[in-house]
């Protein structure tokens, strides 16, 4: 059984997601604004929380900068308002999936599921007891990255970038060379078979690209299929 914490101020839809989640065995609690959001999470644990946008009190993109400060708990954030900027201030601030309203419910039960299976088998891994490797490196030119260390360095600057932007790299990275469909990339980094229309991972992909600079052009897109990594 996972908690999940359910945070909108249109009542229906918390009911509606609770009355899902519950069905497959997961406790649910709810809130109606950001403010509330964040004091539940000073004094509760939970395993994901599900985040409107546009609430009183406190809006959900400052609620999780808020929640940040102390827990990494992952959260999928709802919105009427499906533009780019706000998909990536979402994941800027460590967002790990954004769903646009109006939602099919058992499509976001899928994405719950894939990010609460994805956390717990990060958890199993970093808890097995198992010796770490050495530092397992990738170099080109000025691009270092440390996969061991979560570490990406570009020039001999060290550059930050959210769990699922060092997901996405060192996935490409370890692949480069390899044309990599769209499908299989939100399969193995994102944890599900998505349909439809996702702008999830061009997102990241920008997000990406701006942050390496120069070596923005080692992430090259292959029309029609997806993305490959090499060196350019």
């Amino acid at each position: 059984m996972y908690r999940l914490l359910v945070v909108d101020d249109e009542k229906e839809i918390c009911n509606l997601i609770q009355k899902y989640a519950s069905f497959e065995g997961n406790e649910v609690f709810t809130a109606s604004n950001g403010m509330d959001a964040v004091e539940m999470c000073r004094s509760n644990r939970f395993d994901l929380i599900v985040m409107d946008v546009m609430m009183p009190e406190l809006d959900g993109f400052s609620a999780v900068a808020m929640i940040r400060k102390f827990s990494n708990t992952p959260v999928i954030m709802l919105s009427a308002r499906g533009e780019e900027y706000d998909r990536i201030h979402g994941f800027e601030i460590g967002v790990d999936d954004y769903v646009v309203k109006p939602f099919s419910p058992r499509e976001l039960m899928l994405r719950i599921n894939a990010v609460l299976n994805r956390t717990a088998q990060s958890a199993v891994s970093e808890s097995s007891g198992e010796p770490q490797n050495e530092h397992e490196t990738y170099e080109y030119k000025g691009l270092l990255i440390d996969f061991t260390a979560r570490t990406v360095t570009v020039d001999e600057e060290r550059i930050d970038l959210s769990p699922k932007e060092y997901e996405l790299l060192f996935y490409l990275v370890k692949n480069r060379g390899i044309a990599l469909t769209r499908d299989k990339l939100l399969s193995d980094i994102w944890g599900y078979d998505f349909y439809g229309v996702d702008r999830t991972l061009d997102t990241h992909i920008k997000l990406l690209r701006k942050k390496l600079g120069s070596y923005a052009s080692c992430i090259v897109t292959l029309r029609g299929v997806g993305y490959r990594f090499e060196e350019t």
